[in-house]
């Protein structure tokens, strides 16, 4: 039987209190991965593993990694237990060729930016999982490339989602504003959707956009989505919005799928993930 196409998305994933919260964006997740065919594994691109190399997790087992502080207890106690997927690394080394990609067997596993997404994608936590991590030392060309090389597996079950936030100022977060964006946070992430929704692959260039250095103080969380857009760029079809909005002033929720049309969710009140009791720009959110 022919494999179907799994789509890819981007997600906003915010403070990681919204494992636990209910909101509208939580909702979006929870309806995406409800309205997903089942994939055979999840590759996720997050912010969080952001290293000196390009490697992939090739555990049988990945352990849930609490990477932040300052946040309650019943935070840390949360597990992800999902499977790991060795083979899919050997997969992913294979479709990047001549890119190079390492395989972790043991330091790495799943960070908050995957989990807190998936908990809500697909709570039972049965479906193979695996995280590649992104290259500090690489340019933005590269990483767009990558995610482009990455499109076979789509037409093998895998569902391919980068997590990050496309603007992301942790510095400049204002506790008063929890689900307002100061003005340039706004252009940038606006522009940031045009080209999105009509021509992936130019989202490489927004470093060149006038609130970039605001916007995106570090590369690390803006990163994931040139993955997904060049998975966008690499098919006939665009993006979409799943959900957008923002959180604190200085960070975007805006998420985006390919290759699916979001379901429509009932509006749901709650703010966006409450922040630590540590300043934000140490909690590592």
């Amino acid at each position: 039987m022919e494999q179907m196409r799994m789509p890819a998305a981007f997600v906003g994933h915010g403070s990681p209190m919204n494992t636990l919260e209910h909101n509208r964006y939580t909702a979006a997740w929870r309806a995406f991965g409800a309205s997903v065919p089942r994939p055979r594994a999840i590759l996720v691109v997050s912010a969080h593993w952001y290293i000196n190399a390009t490697a992939v997790t090739a555990m049988s087992r990945p352990r849930t990694i609490h990477d932040f502080y300052g946040f309650p207890q019943r935070l840390f106690d949360v597990r992800y237990p999902a499977p790991g997927a060795p083979e899919l690394a050997d997969e992913i080394a294979e479709v990047v060729e001549p890119a190079w990609v390492g395989r972790d067997v043991d330091s790495w596993g799943l960070d908050h930016g995957t989990w807190s997404v998936l908990c809500h994608a697909f709570p039972d936590a049965d479906i193979p999982v695996v995280q590649l991590s992104i290259n500090a030392y690489k340019p933005f060309d590269y990483h767009l490339d990558l995610g482009a090389r990455l499109a076979p597996l789509r037409d093998r079950g895998v569902l391919i989602m980068g997590s990050g936030n496309v603007v992301h100022n942790l510095g400049g977060m204002d506790r008063d504003r929890p689900d307002s964006g100061f003005d340039w946070a706004q252009r940038f992430d606006e522009q940031a959707t045009a080209l999105m929704l009509e021509d992936p692959a130019e989202v490489a260039t927004m470093d060149g956009h006038l609130d970039f250095a605001r916007a995106v103080p570090t590369p690390d969380h803006f990163i994931p989505l040139l993955y997904v857009a060049g998975l966008a760029g690499s098919t006939p079809a665009c993006a979409e919005v799943l959900v957008d909005g923002y959180a604190y002033g200085s960070l975007s929720m805006t998420a985006y799928t390919v290759d699916h049309t979001p379901v429509p969710v009932s509006a749901e009140r709650g703010e966006p993930g409450a922040l630590p009791s540590a300043p934000p720009d140490c909690a590592n959110i």
